[in-house]
């Protein structure tokens, strides 16, 4: 699409003075933050490496044979010989990368034989219930032919058969921080132990506030315990955790250029918010999608669309962060079936939940921050598959939108659908606005219709 097109197509635009330069940022020059930083080491180039080539046992070979598992992705290929050799790694890659087993095939292969009341071994951290259920189950599928247990501490669910798993005696603990923090104070996890601490989505869990329980749990474990720290990102607080808990860490970046994936389709409407659920609608009648996540921003609007389109559409649930443990694991094992079609979600589902087969994801409501939407699209074509994402922006998101564009170095298409009236009209520059008002301002004041007296005015005392 030309690019003078493109913009007059915007519901909300940049000041004029910054035409320029956000189309040269578009055409030419990827952002700042998506160039390859001079400390980060590049590890997705070499030739196609096999599972044989990266020093695992043949337990381990078997169990990831078992797993479906045929050759490392870039990411596995290049952090697991290096977590292997003991160092501290910190890895970037984007969601959808394999970055669970990356971290689960060495921790696990490395584990010596438990002892009895020795506590776990290894600890992950998530920043979500839904990750640590999913973490818990790679965990679990990987340990084939070993004793290997894990257990998965999450709140929503009663706290007394955590306590009883522990009591028994586990290698790994996959965790929320909150609910890990509570173990901790009740005694029934003692971490004296632990040799692999791994921090997974570690820009989320900041991001959510979870920084002093990190701190916290990190200052509990063994000074000579190994960390392997995980992130789609790299912001500034997540590299002070790392100076500061992590032991010379070995940077991996496995992040390309582009923050989104190639074989995604991204489209944007412009729509009034009267029009949104209607929309919606629409496109799910035109689209015919086999598997599809609706995002929101708040719990309450996720309910909301989740009744509507019940009305409408047969196979539809949502899930948000007020809902019970067990509807929440209920709706995403449906959901991970195939027997759940569309899932309205908040952002709970946005980060590292890995489920196959999501040909839509549609933005109904327009993410906060950058990095939501891309790890929102990312729920789809995931592994190299092809996807397709729609967001709905409304007149006066135009700014966020163009923001989006900036961040993921790419142009939206735009998309109408026929029999709803979208937004195409462009509101007035500041210049324009300014214009205006001047032209109101320099109008000589109405004359005061006969027979009324004009308006005195008081001038009040300071």
């Amino acid at each position: 699409m030309p690019f003078g097109l493109c913009w007059m197509s915007r519901v909300s635009i940049l000041p004029r003075g910054c035409l320029q330069e956000y189309r040269s940022v578009l055409e030419t020059t990827p952002p700042a933050d998506l160039q390859d930083s001079a400390n980060l080491q590049d590890s997705t180039g070499g030739a196609q490496a096999s599972f044989h080539d990266l020093g695992l046992s043949e337990v381990m070979l078997s169990a990831v044979a078992a797993a479906g598992y045929i050759e490392p992705t870039p990411v596995q290929a290049g952090f697991i010989p290096r977590a292997l050799s003991g160092v501290d790694v910190m890895g970037q890659a984007r969601t959808g990368t394999g970055k669970t087993a990356a971290f689960s095939i060495p921790v696990i292969d490395r584990l010596k034989p438990r002892e009895k009341g020795g506590g776990p071994q290894a600890l992950v951290l998530v920043p979500t219930r839904e990750l640590a259920v999913q973490v818990h189950g790679e965990v679990h599928k990987l340990s084939l032919g070993s004793k290997t247990r894990c257990v998965a501490l999450y709140g929503g669910k009663p706290i007394r058969g955590q306590i009883d798993k522990l009591n028994r005696g586990v290698d790994i603990v996959v965790g929320t921080p909150g609910r890990v923090i509570d173990h901790i104070g009740r005694g029934t996890l003692v971490l004296k132990n632990v040799a692999y601490v791994i921090l997974d989505e570690a820009d989320r869990m900041l991001d959510i506030g979870f920084r002093p329980d990190i701190e916290k749990i990190l200052r509990r474990c063994p000074q000579d315990r190994q960390t392997m720290l995980l992130s789609a990102t790299v912001p500034p607080p997540v590299e002070r955790l790392a100076k500061r808990y992590m032991r010379d860490p070995e940077i991996l970046n496995f992040s390309s250029k582009d923050v989104s994936v190639d074989t995604i389709e991204q489209f944007y409407f412009t729509v009034e918010p009267t029009k949104k659920f209607d929309l919606l609608d629409r496109l799910i009648e035109r689209e015919k999608p086999r598997r599809a996540i609706v995002f929101c921003r708040t719990k309450r609007g996720t309910e909301k669309v989740r009744q509507r389109l019940s009305k409408r559409h047969s196979s539809v649930n949502c899930i948000h962060g007020d809902m019970m443990q067990s509807a929440r694991d209920r709706v995403m094992q449906q959901f991970r079936a195939g027997s759940l079609q569309i899932l309205v979600a908040t952002d709970v589902v946005g980060r590292g939940i890995d489920v196959s087969g999501i040909s839509h994801i549609i933005n109904y409501d327009m993410p906060q921050f950058c990095d939501d939407y891309i790890h929102r699209v990312g729920r789809t074509g995931r592994m190299g598959r092809e996807g397709v994402a729609y967001s709905f922006v409304l007149p006066e998101e135009g700014n966020e939108l163009t923001r989006i564009e900036m961040r993921i170095n790419r142009l939206l298409h735009r998309e109408e659908i026929e029999g709803i009236t979208t937004v195409a009209k462009r509101p007035p520059t500041q210049e324009e606005r300014e214009a205006e008002v001047a032209t109101k301002r320099a109008q000589p004041a109405p004359p005061t219709p006969p027979g009324k007296r004009p308006r005195r005015r008081h001038r009040r005392a300071l």
